[in-house]
C-alpha cells in the first residue's frame, strides 16, 4: 500500500513537473539562456575551426602537386654505340633522341624532371638502370639501346625486311610504385615525349640518308625510313588487378575505424572487472595487462578477417618473388606466404593504429574523442596515399605515419616493389611501444576524470 501510495506520489510529481514547464522565453531563464547561447555559439565555433584544419590537412597534401612534378626524376641513359662491339660507329640515334626530348621536356612549365646520366653511372649496363628503377633512385628511364644506330643502319644496308624499330630504346618505369602519379602524371609525360620523338627522328633520318648519297629506297624496308625508332615500354611491377585498390589505398580506411570503435565495444565487458559489485575490483595494473592483451588478441582476429577479403576476391597471395630487372604481374614478395606476412602487417598496422586512438579516447572522453577519428583518419590519408615528395616539406612527418608505412609494406608484398617492410615494421612497432608506455597514463587520467565526475 505504502508502495503504491508512493509510486502514485512519483507519477502525481511527475504531472506537475510537466504542467509547470516553462516556454524558452520565460524570465527565469533570463541569463541561462545567454549561457546556453554562448556555450552552443562556442562549440559550433570550434566545430569549425577544427573542420577548417583538419581539411586543411588533406588539401595541403595536394596543393602544390603540378608545382612540385619537378621532383619525379626520370633518367635518360644514351647507350648509343658506347658499348664494344658497336663503340666504333657514330652514333645517330641516341644524340638526336635525347636532344629532341631534353628540348621538348624543357618547354613544359611545371614538368617532370629530365635528367641526362652517362652509362658509366650504370656500370655500362642497361640491367642496371632498370635495378635503379626498381629501386626507386628515379621514377623512369629511357634507356638508347648500345646497337640502336649499328641495326638501323644494317637494316639499310642489307634492306633486312626483320628491322623492328622496338629495339632502338626502353621506357622502364613501375606503375606499382605509385598508380596514381604513374598514370596520372609520368605515364602521359612520356608518351607524349615518345611521340614527340617519333615524328621528329623520321624525317631528320630521311634527310641524314640522302646527304649520304641514299637515292633509291625502293627496297629500304619502310620502317627503317620512318619512324625508323621506337621504343619498348617495360612496366618492371605493373599495379593490377583493379580491386587490389582498395587494399592500398581507400579500403585502409576501414582498417583505421575498425581498430578505433574496438575501444567502445570492449570497455563495457572490460567495466565487468571492475564495477561489478559481485566481487572485488580487480587491480589496476592487472587490468593495464589485461586490457593490452585482449587488444592485441582483437587486433589479430580483426586484421585476419580485413586480411581475408582481398584473398576472397583473388588477388594473388601465391606468386613466387621474381628479378627486379624483368617485369612481372603480381610477384608476391614471400611467395605462398605472402599471405601470412600480409596478416601480420595488417594485424601491427591496426595496433599501431587501434592504440593510439585508444589513449585518446581515455583521454578526450566522448564526443571529442570523434574528432580525434577525424584528425587521424584523415592525416594518414593525406600522407599515405598520395606521394609526399610531390607535397610541402611540412608533410615530412608522413614518413613515420601509420598507414604510410602500411601501404608501402603491402604494395611490397602484392606486387613485389622495392622492400622496406624492415622499417615499415620498425615504426609501426615504435608506434605501439609508444603507445603502451602512454597507456597506464590514460588510464589513470580516465580514472581521475571519473573520480570528479561522481564527486
Amino acid at each position: 500500500m505504502d508502495h503504491e501510495a508512493t509510486g502514485g506520489r512519483i507519477v502525481a510529481d511527475d504531472e506537475e513537473y510537466i504542467r509547470s514547464t516553462i516556454p524558452l522565453w520565460h524570465n527565469e531563464l533570463r541569463g541561462f539562456r545567454s549561457h546556453v547561447v554562448l556555450r552552443w555559439a562556442l562549440t559550433v565555433l570550434g566545430l569549425a575551426v577544427f573542420i577548417l584544419t583538419a581539411l586543411s590537412i588533406f588539401s595541403g597534401a595536394l596543393y602544390l602537386t603540378e608545382t612540385k612534378l619537378s621532383s619525379l626524376t626520370i633518367w635518360i641513359v644514351d647507350f648509343d654505340s658506347l658499348i664494344p662491339p658497336y663503340d666504333s660507329l657514330d652514333a645517330v640515334i641516341g644524340p638526336l633522341v635525347t636532344e629532341m626530348i631534353m628540348t621538348q621536356s624543357s618547354q613544359t612549365m611545371g614538368g617532370l624532371n629530365f635528367v641526362t646520366r652517362p652509362p658509366i653511372n650504370f656500370q655500362n649496363n642497361p640491367m642496371a638502370v632498370r635495378q635503379k628503377v626498381y629501386n626507386e633512385d628515379a621514377y623512369a628511364a629511357i634507356i638508347i639501346n648500345a646497337n640502336a644506330t649499328s641495326s638501323l643502319q644494317e637494316s639499310i644496308a642489307f634492306k633486312d625486311a626483320s628491322y623492328d624499330p622496338l629495339g632502338a630504346a626502353q621506357i622502364i618505369y613501375n606503375s606499382a610504385r605509385d598508380e596514381t602519379t604513374y598514370y596520372n602524371y609520368i605515364i602521359p609525360t612520356l608518351n607524349q615525349l615518345k611521340q614527340v620523338a617519333l615524328d621528329g627522328f623520321g624525317p631528320r633520318w630521311i634527310e641524314i640518308l640522302t646527304k649520304n648519297g641514299l637515292t633509291n629506297i625502293s627496297n629500304v624496308p619502310p620502317q627503317a625510313l620512318n619512324p625508323a625508332i621506337g621504343f619498348t615500354e617495360i612496366d618492371l611491377r605493373p599495379f593490377g588487378p583493379a580491386v587490389a585498390t582498395p587494399a592500398v589505398s581507400i579500403g585502409l580506411i576501414y582498417l583505421i575505424i575498425i581498430s578505433f570503435f574496438a575501444f567502445p565495444f570492449l570497455i563495457p565487458i572490460h567495466s565487468q572487472l571492475t564495477l561489478n559489485k559481485k566481487h572485488r575490483p580487480v587491480k589496476a595494473s592487472h587490468m593495464i595487462i589485461w586490457r593490452l592483451f585482449s587488444n592485441f588478441v582483437v587486433y589479430l582476429i580483426l586484421s585476419f578477417f580485413y586480411s581475408l577479403v582481398p584473398l576472397a576476391f583473388q588477388i594473388p597471395f601465391t606468386n613466387s618473388p621474381e628479378p627486379a630487372m624483368e617485369p612481372a604481374r603480381n610477384a608476391n614478395a614471400y611467395g605462398k606466404s605472402s599471405f601470412v606476412v600480409y596478416w601480420m602487417l595488417n594485424w601491427i598496422g591496426m595496433a599501431a593504429l587501434g592504440l593510439p586512438s585508444e589513449n585518446m579516447a581515455m583521454i578526450l572522453g566522448a564526443p571529442w574523442s570523434a574528432l580525434w577519428l577525424t584528425f587521424w583518419v584523415i592525416s594518414n590519408v593525406s600522407t599515405g596515399f598520395y606521394p609526399l615528395n610531390l607535397a610541402s616539406n611540412f608533410y615530412k612527418w608522413g614518413y613515420v605515419w601509420p598507414l604510410h608505412r602500411i601501404v608501402e609494406g603491402s604494395r611490397t608484398i602484392l606486387f613485389g616493389t622495392y622492400s622496406r617492410i624492415g622499417l615499415d615494421f620498425g615504426v609501426l612497432l615504435g608506434w605501439i611501444g609508444v603507445s603502451i608506455i602512454l597507456f597506464p597514463v590514460a588510464t589513470a587520467f580516465l580514472g581521475w576524470k571519473s573520480t570528479r565526475l561522481i564527486a
